[in-house]
C-alpha cells in the first residue's frame, strides 16, 4: 500500500486542539493495525523550542534521539505509545536555515531563491521524508497556527501543491474550526467556520473533513449548513465537543466515524474495527478513582500549566494506575521562604520539584526539599529538583554550608553541582547539553531497582550540570545513596534517602516517556507512596500493595 497523507489545519482561533485531533485519528488508525506517525510543522522562525521561554511556548519536549521539539509531540507519543524523532517536528527556522545554507553552497546554481518554489519544496521534502523510512501506512501532518496567519502561508501552499500532486486517494485534509455558542441568541453560529474554510479554499486547499470544536452538540441542521456552505459531504462534518479528558477524544472521534471517513477517502478496506480495550480500561480507572491525594508541584513556570505538561500528564497516568485522583497544586518556587514553607506545603501528600534553568526560585526549591526530608513527606525531584535536594542535603546534613551549583554561583568553593571537565572544554562550542536517551544502571538493592524491576534503563535528558562525583563519598557516608549511574560516564542519575518514606531524585526527565498504557514507574510508585502517606502509613508501599484496607485519617500540616 502506498503511504497515505493526512493534513490537519486549523482556523478561527488557536488552541482548538489540532494536536489532539491528529493524535486521536492516529490512535484509531493504529488500532486498526495501520502503521501511523504524526509530524508537526510550526510556523515560528525559531529553529526549535529549545531557546523559547516556557511562558511563551509551554514545555520543550525532548525526543529519544535528542531533538528539542514542540509539546504536541508529547501528545503524539502518549496516544500512540511509540517514539517520535527529530523528523517529526519542523519549524520555519529549520526550513529557511536549510534553504539559505544550500544557497550559500551554490546548490541552486545562481537562481533567484524564492518562497515558491524553494521554500515550499523544502517543506514538501520534509513532509515526504518520513516515507523514506518505509514503515508507515499513514503519515499525519499537523500545520501549526491558523489559516490566514502570514507565517503559515508557505505551509498551506505546500499542502495545496501536495493535494494537487498526490493521487486523490492518497491525500486527505482535515480542517478544525470553532463553532461558538452565543448565549444571547441561544444558538450555535457557523459563520466563523464558513469564513475560515473560504479562506482555506482561497489558498487553493479544499478540506475533505471539517471538525467543529464546540461546547454544545451540533444538530443535524447545523451540520448540513456547514456541509452546504463549505463544500463537503454532510457526514464529513464532525462534532468535537468538550470532553472530560483529552484521552476521551479518540472514543468520541470513533463515535463520529472520523477514521471510517478517512479510510473511505483512502480506499482502504478490510481493516479490523479499532481495538481500544486497554484505552477504555484506562479511562474507566481515570474517571472512577478510589483514592484522592494532593501533590505539590514546585517549579518556576507554574503559572502556565503547559510549561510542565508532561508532568501533569504523568500524574494522570500514574493516578489511573493506582485508582487514584491526583490533585496537582502548582506552587511558585520563587515565593517559598523560611516563613511560609510549612503553610504552602503543609497538608500535601507528596512534593515534586520540577526542572528549570537559572537562579530564579532555586532557594525556594532547596527549602521545599528540606521540608520534604524533615517532615518525611514523599518527595520526587526531577533534574534541578534532584540538584536542589543534593544541595540541601549537603548544606543541612553534611554541614557544607556553602554548597551550591556553578550554574548559579560560578565561583562557589563547594560545587556540589557542576559542569564535568569534558563539558567545560566544550562550553565554547555550546556542546554541554545532554539531550535524549541515556542508559542508567540501577543498584540491585535500591528502591529504583524495585520500581523499574530491571537493572538497566534508558531515560531522556535535557540539562547541562551534573552531581559532582568528588562529593559522592561524603554524601553517601551521610546517608544519601546514588542508586542510578550512567555506565559510560559514571555520572549520577538517581539519588535516594533509604531512611525516608519515599525520597527520590533523578537527573533525567522521566515524564517524557510516560503514556496511559505504560505509566512511568517512578511516578506510579510516588503516587502510591503518597496514598500511603495520606493513610499515615509509615513504610514505603510497593505498587502491588493494597492500600484499600488502611484506615483513613486526617493529615496534619506538620
Amino acid at each position: 500500500m502506498n503511504t497515505k497523507f493526512v493534513f490537519v489545519l486549523g482556523g478561527v482561533t488557536s488552541s482548538l486542539g489540532k494536536g489532539i485531533i491528529a493524535a486521536s485519528l492516529a490512535k484509531l488508525l493504529q488500532a486498526r493495525n495501520l502503521r501511523v506517525t504524526i509530524q508537526k510543522f510550526d510556523p515560528y522562525i525559531n529553529v526549535d523550542p529549545g531557546t523559547l521561554n516556557p511562558y511563551e511556548h509551554g514545555e520543550c519536549y525532548v525526543t529519544e534521539d535528542g531533538a528539542e521539539t514542540d509539546l504536541d509531540l508529547g501528545h503524539y507519543e502518549r496516544f500512540l505509545n511509540v517514539f517520535t524523532s527529530k523528523l517529526n517536528n519542523v519549524t520555519t527556522g529549520k526550513i529557511y536555515q536549510t534553504v539559505i545554507d544550500q544557497e550559500r553552497e551554490g546548490h541552486y546554481n545562481g537562481k533567484t531563491v524564492q518562497v515558491i518554489p524553494h521554500i515550499t519544496d523544502e517543506i514538501k521534502r520534509r513532509i515526504l521524508s518520513l516515507t523514506k523510512m518505509n514503515q508507515y501506512d499513514v503519515i499525519i501532518t499537523e500545520i501549526g497556527g491558523t489559516v490566514g496567519d502570514i507565517e503559515s502561508l508557505p505551509f498551506v501552499e505546500a499542502v495545496r501543491q501536495l493535494q494537487w500532486e498526490l493521487p486523490d486517494e492518497n491525500c486527505a485534509v482535515i480542517h478544525l474550526t470553532l463553532v461558538p455558542y452565543l448565549s444571547a441568541a441561544k444558538e450555535l453560529k457557523t459563520k466563523p467556520t464558513q469564513h475560515s474554510v473560504r479562506m482555506l479554499q482561497q489558498n487553493g486547499v479544499q478540506p475533505d473533513v471539517i471538525v467543529c470544536r464546540t461546547e454544545y452538540p451540533l444538530p443535524q441542521e447545523v451540520r448540513r449548513k456547514v456541509a452546504l456552505f463549505c463544500n463537503v459531504k454532510p457526514n464529513a462534518v464532525i462534532e468535537s465537543i468538550d470532553a472530560k479528558s483529552i484521552y476521551e477524544v479518540p472514543l468520541k472521534m470513533m463515535e463520529e466515524k472520523l477514521d471510517e471517513i478517512i479510510l473511505e477517502k483512502f480506499q482502504i478496506k478490510d481493516t479490523p474495527p479499532p481495538e481500544l480495550k486497554e484505552w477504555s480500561l484506562f479511562l474507566n480507572k481515570l474517571f472512577n478513582p478510589k483514592e484522592e491525594i494532593d501533590i505539590a508541584l514546585v517549579g518556576k513556570y507554574v503559572e502556565l500549566q503547559d510549561a510542565y505538561k508532561s508532568i501533569q500528564e504523568s500524574f494522570i497516568h500514574a493516578g489511573a494506575a493506582n485508582d487514584c485522583k491526583v490533585r496537582v497544586h502548582s506552587i511558585q518556587s520563587e515565593h517559598i521562604n523560611v516563613n511560609n514553607v510549612a503553610e504552602l506545603l503543609g497538608g500535601k501528600h507528596g512534593i515534586l520539584i520540577a526542572s528549570g534553568f537559572g537562579e530564579r526560585g532555586m532557594e525556594g526549591k532547596i527549602m521545599a526539599a528540606q521540608y520534604a526530608r524533615e517532615q518525611n513527606v514523599p518527595f520526587f525531584g526531577i533534574c534541578m529538583g534532584m540538584q536542589a535536594a543534593v544541595i540541601e542535603f549537603a548544606r543541612n546534613v553534611i554541614g557544607i554550608k556553602n554548597a551550591h551549583t556553578t550554574e548559579i554561583n560560578r565561583t562557589t568553593r563547594e560545587p556540589i553541582i557542576d559542569l564535568m571537565e569534558d563539558q567545560k572544554r566544550l562550553a565554547a562550542k555550546k556542546g554541554t547539553m545532554r539531550l535524549g536517551g541515556y542508559t542508567c544502571r540501577l543498584t540491585k538493592d535500591s528502591l529504583a531497582h524495585q520500581m523499574y524491576g530491571k537493572s538497566e534503563i534508558s531515560e531522556r535528558h535535557r540539562h547541562r550540570f551534573e552531581l559532582n562525583n568528588a562529593y559522592l563519598g561524603p554524601i553517601e557516608t551521610a546517608g544519601m545513596r546514588a542508586t542510578g549511574i550512567n555506565p559510560d560516564t559514571g555520572l549520577i542519575e538517581i539519588i535516594e534517602l533509604p531512611s525516608h518514606l519515599f525520597y527520590v531524585g533523578v537527573q533525567f526527565q522521566p515524564e517524557l516517556k510516560s503514556t496511559p498504557e505504560n505509566p512511568q514507574p517512578i511516578f506510579v510508585s510516588f503516587v502510591h507512596a503518597a496514598i500511603g502517606f495520606r493513610h499515615r502509613c509509615g513504610t514505603v508501599l510497593s505498587p502491588a500493595d493494597d492500600v484499600s484496607c488502611l484506615p483513613d485519617c486526617e493529615v496534619s500540616a506538620n
